[in-house]
């Protein structure tokens, strides 16, 4: 799904209060860290992750490593931080109501 510019802006927006869930290492995407995203991601809808300074991928290239694995949206990323957002297949989870245009 791709997201247009009005949700891409609201779920930045909401982003911008929450703790980073995820870190990627120096070992980089493994299986392990994507288990992890996928299960987080579905707990949450939106997270926020940091690479961390040992690793050898930059916070653009994890972030889009991570969201075709995962199925989910780049929302944002800035420096070593990024986000990410895919809606929850789970029925006891909130979801986020997106805008629409």
């Amino acid at each position: 799904m791709a997201l247009t510019k009005k949700q891409t802006k609201q779920l930045r927006a909401m982003a911008n209060q929450l703790n980073p869930l995820l870190w990627i290492g120096k070992n980089d995407v493994t299986d392990a860290a994507v288990k992890q995203a996928d299960e987080t991601i579905d707990k949450h809808e939106l997270i926020k992750c940091v690479v961390q300074d040992g690793s050898g991928m930059t916070a653009r290239e994890a972030a889009d490593q991570l969201a075709q694995q995962l199925g989910a949206d780049v929302v944002q990323v800035i420096g070593n931080r990024f986000v990410l957002y895919r809606e929850s297949r789970r029925d006891d989870v909130k979801k986020i109501m997106l805008v629409r245009e």
